[in-house]
C-alpha cells in the first residue's frame, strides 16, 4: 500500500487502511477517481462501513456512480449516511430499487414531513385507501408486513439524511423525534389497516368494518419525541358503532372487546412479527391499565371507571403524553378529553411525591451492573433526569396554569420558563443539554437500528459518535476525548439543574437573589412544595425565609445549600418536621464556623443530617439540645459505639471535678443523653446491626447507673460511716443487653453489710442509697426533650414482686430462694446480670442464682406452669383491641413467643450444657441449634422474627419519639418503620407483609416446641 494512501486513509479515521484500500481498488469503483472517493470518506462518520457499504451497494445499482464522480457537493449525503447507519447501508442493498432515496428522487414521494403524508404512503404500501375512515388492507401476511416495513425504512432513510446533513443537530432534534413519530404512527395505522383485513377471516367483515380501535400512543410516541429505534408504548381504546353491522342493533361491548383484541394483537404481529423483511420495533402495551394482566384492549368507559377508582399516582404521570395516534380519530379525541383531567389533578393525591420518586428509583435501580455510568438516558445526569424534573414540574403547576399542559419535553421546557417556574438560563442550560443528549442516542440507535442507550467504550466506536454528532458546519473534527469529556459536563449539568429549577425558585420568593432567576409567586412556590410532600407549605416558607434572610456569610450560605437540602429533606417521611428540626438546629449553632463548612463540604454528612431530621422524631430532639454532634455525620468512625470503660473513664474525670451531686450526675446524664444519640444515628445510617444497638444503648444505661451509684454511696458515706455495698443486677431485657431507645431498666438490689456493721443500720443505709440513686436518675435535664425518657429503675422482678422490700442483703436473697422460689423467678433469673456495684458481691451472688436458673431437672409440673403463665399473659396483658398478629412484644410470634421458647430450653438445659448459660437470646437460640435442640432452619426462623420485632419495636421510638409496641396501621408510620428497618423508600406494605408471614411461621415454630401442639 502506497504510505500516502495509508496515511491519509488513517487521517480520514480508517482503522483497518489495508483493508480500505482493497475496496478502493474494487470494480464497482473501476473508472471513479480514487480522490473523489476519498473526498467523499470525509463526511462519513465511520469511513470503513461507508466504503464496504458504498462498493456493495455500487454493485446492485450503478446508477449511483454518478453522485460519487459528482463529487462531495452530490455525495456528502451519500457518505454521511451510509457511515452512520451500517443498518440502513443493508436495507438499500437488500432493496436497491429504493436506493433512489440518496439521489434526491424522492420528490415525486411524499416527503415524509406531513403526518398525513406520512399516513397516505404507508397506508398505500399495503394496498389501502387512505382516504376512508376505516382502511383496509389490500394484503395480507407476510407480504403485507414486507410492504409495511419496506415503505418505512424507506421514509427513514430520507428523514436520516436530512438529520445527519443538519446545519446543527440539535437544532433539528425537535423536528426529527417528532417525524420518527409521525412515522411510527402511520406504520401503526398501516398495521392495523392489514389487521382489519386478517381479522375479517375469523370475524363477519361487517362486524370488523362496525368497530372502531383507536390507539393511544405514549412515552415518547405520545409526545412527538421518539428515537430511531424505540419501543412504541400503546393503550388501546375501542367501542362499536352506535348502529350496528348492516343496520342492525349496536355490537355489545363483549364482542366489540373481542374483535378489538384480534386487531390490536394483529398490528403487533405485522410490525414485529419475525419475517423476511426485519421487525420494525415492538408494539408494548403494558402502560395499559392492570399491566399486563389487564385485557389489552378496553371501551372508554372501562378506561374512565379504571382510571377514576384503581390507578396509581404514576400512571397519570404516564398519561401526561397519552395522544391519540392511529385508528378512530373522533374516539381517540374522546379518549384525550376524558383523560386529561385525571392527569392535571394527580399532583393533589396523597402519596404523588412518593409514587413519582419511587418510579425514579425503579428505572434507576433496574440499571444492569456496570451500566449506570455509560447510560446515556437512565443513569444519573442522564435523559430520565431530565423528563422526570419537566414532567413534575409540569403536573405540579400544570393544574392552575394550562399553558404547561404540554407533550414534549422541549417545548415543556420552554413553557416552564415562559411561565417563571424555571429560570431563563437554567431553562436555556436544560434544553440544550437534553437534545445533545438525545443527539447521541439518536446516533448511536442509527448505526445498527438498535435499541441501546449505552455509550460505546471503544475509541473508533466514539469518534464515528464524534463525528455523526457534528453538524455539517462544525469547523474541525470531534476527537473521541472531546466526546467523553462534553458528555460528562452535560451529565453534571444536569444533575446541577435538577437541584437548582426544583428549589432555587423558592427561595426567590422570599429572598432576591438573582433577577435573571425565575421568581415563583409564593402560591405556586407554596404549590410545588405541597406537591413535593411537605403537608405545611405556608409553614416550610417560614422555615426557608428564616435560613436565608439578610446578607450574613451563613444566610448566604444557606441559600446556597437549601435547593440541595431541600430535595433531600422531600425524600424524607416528614419533610415538615425535618425543615423545622434543620432550622431549630441551624440557630442552635448559629455561626460555628465548622457547622455550614462541613454541609457545604460533605454531601454525604448533609445528606445523612436531612434523612435523620425528616425520619426520626427522637434524633431531630437531640440534635437541637445536642447540635454539636451534627459533626459526627462527616464520618463513621464517629458514629461507632463508645465502650463502656471509655465511658466510666469519662463519667470518672467530671465527677472528680463537681462535688454537688447533681451538678455532676446532670454531666453523666448528658454522657448518656449522648451515647443514646450516637447509637441512634449509626442505626439510621444502617452501621449497627439489631444486637449491636442493643448493646450500646446497655452500656450507656451501665454507665450512668455507675455514676450514679458512687454518687449515691459518696452521699451516704458524707453523713456517716458506710455500713454496707450495693449491687444493682440488671434483668430482663437490660439482663440480656436488648433494650430499646427509651427502655425502663428491670434490676433488683442486693446489699451486704460490712463487718462489723449493724444489720438493721446497714438495710437503712442500703435503702437511703437505692432511694438516692433512682432519684438521680430520674431527675429530668434541662431543656428537656420530649422524645427522651428518663431512666427508670425498676425493681418489679424482685422477690415478692412490689409486696417485698426494695433491696435485700445477699443472706436474705439466699433464704428466700432457697425456701419460696418459684419456677417463673427461676426463669426472670435467667437475664441477671451484675450492673453496677461491688465487684466480690457481684460474683457470690451469680453464684447463688446459678444454682436456682440452672436446675439440675425441670419437674414437669413446672413445665406446665411456665405454659399456663404465658398464656395468662397473651390473654392478660395485650392491650384490649390490640391486634395480635401486630404486637411485636406480646402478638403471634413476636418477641415473648421466642424469649419464652428459648428460656425454657435453658430452664431444661443449661445445667448440662454451659453453652445455653447465655443472658441473651440470640446467643442462646444459637446454641440450642448447635445442640440439637431445635431445628437449625427453626432456629433461624425466630431469630429473623424476634430481630425484626426488635427493629420495628425501636423503629417506632426512634419515628415519632413515643414507645409502641405494634407494627403501625398508618401508611406514613409504616413507612417511618420501614425506612428504620432498612427497607427503601416505598416499601411500607413490603414490611407489613414480610412481618405477618415471618411472624405467623414463627407461631408455628412456638406452639410445636414450646406447647407441644400443631398451631
Amino acid at each position: 500500500m502506497a504510505p500516502s494512501l495509508a496515511r491519509r486513509l488513517i487521517a480520514l479515521g480508517s482503522s483497518d487502511p489495508e483493508r480500505a484500500e482493497r475496496f478502493l481498488a474494487a470494480d464497482e469503483l473501476a473508472g471513479i477517481d480514487p480522490g473523489l472517493v476519498l473526498e467523499g470518506l470525509a463526511f462519513a462518520p465511520d469511513p470503513d462501513t461507508a466504503l464496504l457499504a458504498l462498493v456493495r451497494l455500487l454493485g446492485r445499482r450503478p446508477q449511483l456512480r454518478a453522485l460519487v464522480e459528482g463529487g462531495p457537493e452530490r455525495s456528502e449525503a451519500v457518505f454521511r449516511l451510509l457511515g452512520a447507519s451500517e443498518a440502513l447501508g443493508e436495507f438499500l442493498f437488500q432493496h436497491p430499487e429504493h436506493a433512489d432515496v440518496l439521489e434526491g428522487s424522492l420528490s415525486a414521494e411524499p416527503q415524509g414531513a406531513d403526518p398525513g403524508a406520512l399516513r397516505a404512503g404507508l397506508l398505500r404500501a399495503v394496498g389501502a385507501d387512505p382516504r376512508t375512515a376505516r382502511p383496509v388492507a389490500g394484503v395480507t401476511g407476510p407480504p403485507a408486513y414486507e410492504a409495511l416495513r419496506v415503505a418505512y425504512r424507506r421514509r427513514l432513510c430520507d428523514l436520516a439524511l436530512r438529520d445527519l446533513g443538519a446545519a446543527s443537530p440539535t437544532d433539528f432534534l425537535p423536528a426529527a423525534a417528532a417525524e420518527l413519530s409521525d412515522l411510527a404512527a402511520a406504520a401503526l395505522e398501516a398495521a392495523l389497516a392489514v389487521s382489519r383485513a386478517e381479522a375479517a377471516s375469523g370475524f363477519p367483515p361487517e362486524e370488523v368494518a362496525a368497530v372502531g380501535l383507536a390507539v393511544i400512543g405514549m412515552g415518547k410516541c405520545g409526545a412527538r419525541e421518539l428515537n430511531y429505534i424505540s419501543d412504541v408504548d400503546v393503550i388501546y381504546v375501542v367501542e362499536p358503532d352506535v348502529q350496528g353491522p348492516g343496520g342492525a342493533g349496536r355490537l355489545d361491548d363483549t364482542r366489540a372487546v373481542q374483535i378489538g383484541t384480534a386487531l390490536a394483537t394483529g398490528i403487533a404481529r405485522a410490525v414485529w412479527s419475525p419475517g423476511r423483511e426485519p421487525a420494525l420495533w415492538q408494539v408494548d402495551a403494558n402502560l395499559r391499565p392492570e399491566g399486563k394482566d389487564g385485557p389489552l384492549v378496553r371501551t372508554l368507559e372501562s378506561h374512565i371507571v379504571y382510571y377514576s377508582r384503581w390507578a396509581e399516582s404514576w400512571e397519570f404521570q404516564a398519561l401526561l403524553k397519552a395522544r391519540s395516534i392511529a385508528g378512530d380519530a373522533e374516539l381517540g379525541a374522546r379518549y384525550e378529553s376524558a383523560i386529561a383531567p385525571f392527569v392535571w389533578a394527580s399532583a393533589g393525591r396523597d402519596g404523588f411525591v412518593d409514587s413519582v420518586q419511587a418510579m425514579r428509583r425503579r428505572v434507576t435501580d433496574n440499571i444492569p451492573a456496570g451500566e449506570a455510568e455509560r447510560q446515556l438516558k437512565l443513569g444519573p445526569g442522564g435523559l430520565r433526569d431530565v423528563e422526570f424534573t419537566v414532567q413534575l414540574l409540569q403536573l405540579v403547576h400544570g393544574r392552575s396554569d394550562e399553558t404547561l399542559r404540554v407533550r414534549d419535553t422541549t417545548s415543556a421546557i420552554a413553557a416552564l420558563a415562559a411561565g417563571g417556574y424555571i429560570g431563563r438560563t437554567a431553562a436555556a442550560e436544560f434544553d440544550s443539554s437534553y437534545r445533545y443528549l438525545r443527539v447521541l442516542e439518536h446516533r448511536i440507535q442509527l448505526f445498527r437500528l438498535r435499541r441501546t442507550h449505552l455509550m460505546p467504550v471503544g475509541e473508533d466506536a466514539l469518534r464515528a459518535l464524534a463525528r455523526s454528532s457534528q453538524g455539517v458546519l462544525d469547523v474541525g473534527r470531534a476527537t473521541p476525548d472531546q466526546l467523553t469529556e462534553r458528555w460528562q459536563r452535560t451529565k453534571r449539568s444536569v444533575r446541577e439543574l435538577h437541584e437548582r429549577i426544583f428549589y432555587r425558585p423558592l427561595l426567590n420568593t422570599v429572598a432576591n437573589l438573582s433577577p435573571d432567576e425565575a421568581r415563583l409567586t409564593p402560591e405556586a412556590a407554596q404549590e410545588r412544595l405541597a406537591a413535593l410532600g411537605y403537608r405545611d407549605p405556608r409553614g416550610a416558607m417560614r422555615h426557608i425565609e428564616a435560613l436565608t434572610a439578610g446578607v450574613s456569610r451563613r444566610a448566604s450560605l444557606q441559600r446556597q445549600l437549601l435547593p440541595v437540602l431541600l430535595g433531600w429533606l422531600a425524600q424524607g417521611v416528614d419533610p415538615d418536621g425535618g425543615l423545622l428540626a434543620f432550622r431549630r438546629v441551624s440557630e442552635a449553632l448559629g455561626t460555628t464556623h465548622w457547622y455550614l463548612g462541613l454541609l457545604r463540604d460533605s454531601a454525604a454528612a448533609a445528606e445523612r443530617l436531612c434523612q435523620v431530621l425528616a425520619d426520626s422524631r427522637l434524633i431531630a430532639d437531640l440534635l437541637e439540645v445536642s447540635p454539636e454532634s451534627v459533626a459526627w455525620l462527616g464520618t463513621d468512625a464517629e458514629l461507632a459505639p463508645i465502650p463502656l470503660e471509655a465511658q466510666l473513664q469519662e463519667i470518672q474525670a467530671k465527677l472528680a471535678r463537681h462535688e454537688d451531686p447533681s451538678a455532676a450526675m446532670r454531666l453523666v446524664r448528658l454522657i448518656r443523653r449522648r451515647e443514646i444519640l450516637r447509637t441512634a444515628l449509626a442505626d439510621r445510617a444502617g452501621l449497627l446491626d439489631t444486637q449491636t444497638v442493643g448493646r450500646a444503648l446497655s452500656t450507656a444505661d451501665e454507665a450512668a447507673v455507675r455514676g450514679a451509684l458512687q454518687l449515691a454511696e459518696a452521699k451516704a458515706e458524707a453523713g456517716g460511716p458506710l455500713l454496707t455495698r450495693v449491687l444493682v443486677v440488671a434483668m430482663g431485657r437490660q439482663g440480656g443487653r436488648e433494650i430499646g431507645y427509651g427502655s425502663d431498666a428491670d434490676v433488683m438490689y442486693v446489699h451486704r453489710p460490712l463487718e462489723g456493721a449493724d444489720p438493721e443500720a446497714a438495710q437503712r443505709q442500703a435503702f437511703e442509697i437505692v432511694g438516692t440513686l433512682s432519684a438521680l436518675l430520674t431527675q429530668p435535664l434541662k431543656p428537656a426533650v420530649q422524645a427522651e425518657r428518663v431512666l427508670q429503675l425498676d425493681a418489679d422482678l424482685r422477690p415478692e414482686g412490689k409486696s417485698g422490700p426494695l433491696v435485700r442483703s445477699l443472706d436474705s436473697f439466699a433464704e428466700y430462694y432457697r425456701r419460696w422460689a418459684l419456677v417463673w423467678e427461676a426463669q426472670a433469673l435467667l437475664r441477671a446480670r451484675p450492673m453496677a456495684g461491688d465487684t466480690a458481691l457481684a460474683e457470690d451472688f451469680m453464684a447463688l442464682v446459678d444454682t436456682v436458673r440452672y436446675p439440675q431437672e425441670l419437674p414437669a409440673a413446672d413445665v406446665m406452669e411456665i405454659r399456663r403463665i404465658k398464656a395468662r399473659v397473651e390473654s392478660e396483658r395485650l392491650p384490649r383491641g390490640a391486634d395480635p398478629s401486630r404486637h411485636v412484644k406480646l402478638g403471634r410470634g413476636g418477641l415473648s413467643d421466642v424469649e419464652w421458647l428459648v428460656q425454657l430450653l435453658q430452664l431444661q438445659h443449661a445445667a448440662a450444657h454451659p453453652a445455653l448459660r447465655t443472658t441473651a437470646t440470640l446467643p442462646a437460640l444459637d446454641a440450642a441449634a448447635e445442640l440439637g435442640l431445635v431445628p437449625r432452619d427453626e432456629a433461624e426462623l425466630l431469630a429473623e422474627a424476634w430481630t425484626l420485632a426488635t427493629r420495628v419495636r425501636g423503629a417506632n421510638v426512634a419515628w415519632s419519639g413515643r414507645a409502641s409496641d405494634l407494627l403501625p396501621s398508618s401508611r406514613q408510620d409504616l413507612e417511618a418503620v420501614a425506612r428504620w428497618c432498612g427497607y427503601p423508600p416505598g416499601n411500607a406494605s413490603a414490611l407489613e407483609q414480610h412481618y405477618l408471614n415471618l411472624t405467623r411461621r414463627a407461631r408455628q415454630v412456638f406452639e410445636r416446641r414450646f406447647s407441644g401442639r400443631e398451631a
